[in-house]
């Protein structure tokens, strides 16, 4: 049973990438599911950050294929191999619950980033680096910011918290969640990369529109950029 994890987690991860062309293009919860219906939540990236999924997409698959056809049974290789599958067979249906069910897609997306999360931090900072722990870790890295960002459009559009509030709340629970993380995995940049990159798009959408949180979204940006760094170094 073990030997079928990792081809498992290859049709997981084809299915996962393939589900954006059998979905509706995904620009964000629609507004109008809401009580309070906001345009453009403060919370969400601007929309060029997104183009990291390309990367994402092509890093899992190269793992997949790589664990398939080099690694079949290792034992670091099935240390990921579960969550993994679980992270992405979700991520193959999330576009399609998020189109129509924001609840239900919220939930959806923090199991994602548990799975992913629980991946990285299992995968071999040394063995394979580049086809194991950086796959995992920027696909995990991803996952913190959107499942926070999900979080945070719910929170305001029904009526939690105001829209700036939500937001810098969200980037709290980021910055905490990411530098625990890097303090776990000091020896690759990848996951606090990934989060900056993240943040960066928040500085970015509200550059000129919500200082407040452009500003905090600055100051977080290199707070996680400087850990990243720090802790590579030790």
């Amino acid at each position: 049973m073990k030997r079928l994890i990792q081809p498992a987690l290859l049709l997981a991860a084809v299915a996962f990438i393939a589900a954006p062309a059998l979905t509706p293009p995904f620009t964000g919860y629609d507004p109008g599911m809401f009580p309070v219906q906001i345009d453009r939540p403060s919370v969400q990236p601007a929309g060029y950050a997104f183009a990291i999924w390309g990367l994402i997409y092509a890093w899992l698959l190269a793992h997949a294929v790589f664990g398939v056809l080099r690694r079949r049974g290792d034992p670091a290789f099935e240390r990921t191999a579960l969550p993994l599958l679980l992270a992405s067979a979700l991520g193959a249906v999330w576009l399609a619950i998020a189109a129509s069910a924001p609840i239900w897609a919220e939930v959806v997306i923090m199991l994602m980033a548990v799975f992913a999360l629980t991946a990285y931090l299992r995968a071999d900072q040394v063995q394979d680096r580049w086809l194991l722990a950086a796959p995992t870790a920027i696909f995990a890295a991803w996952l913190t910011a959107a499942s926070a960002v999900s979080t945070g459009v719910l929170l305001a559009g029904y009526g939690v918290l105001s829209d700036t509030a939500s937001a810098l709340a969200m980037l709290l629970i980021v910055l905490a969640i990411a530098v625990i993380v890097q303090v776990r995995r000091p020896r690759l940049a990848v996951y606090g990369a990934t989060v900056t990159w993240a943040i960066i798009g928040i500085v970015v959408a509200n550059w000129g529109l919500n200082p407040t949180v452009a500003y905090a979204a600055l100051v977080g940006a290199a707070i996680m950029a400087a850990a990243t760094g720090w802790f590579l170094r030790k």
